[in-house]
């Protein structure tokens, strides 16, 4: 069952592969901020599978982040997620991540319930217009 307060922690090192010049956000060997996104989502995702009905699961629909402090090739980044309301379907959680050096990013992440088959279904319908 999901209740308010679930949370969640994940650490990823930064590496050349998860920088803003790989992943074309920027020019620069420093964590990208699509990839502290990624880390957030993943972060929140991974909270709340484990409560969820078999064949469930959720797809993000939101987020609003604040990309704080760069961090370079070689740290730690840990990201910290607290699901923070339930809304029938409507998951909102407070994400933060930090490196070794202090915060780094921190917003709201939203998420929905959906049956994975259902969605699937009207996702691949698309191909057929």
């Amino acid at each position: 069952m999901l209740t308010v307060g679930i949370s969640n922690e994940i650490n990823r090192t930064v590496t050349k592969e998860n920088t803003a010049a790989a992943l074309g956000s920027g020019m620069l060997e420093v964590f990208a901020t699509p990839a502290m996104v990624a880390l957030m989502e993943e972060t929140c995702l991974k909270s709340v599978q484990p409560e969820l009905e078999e064949g469930s699961g959720t797809v993000g629909t939101g987020m609003s982040v604040h990309h704080l402090s760069a961090t370079p090739v070689g740290m730690n980044v840990r990201c910290i997620s607290k699901l923070v309301e339930v809304d029938g379907r409507k998951l909102v959680f407070d994400v933060q991540a930090f490196d070794e050096a202090g915060l780094i990013g921190q917003g709201m992440h939203e998420r929905f319930i959906i049956d994975n088959e259902k969605f699937m279904t009207k996702a691949a319908g698309k191909l057929d217009k």
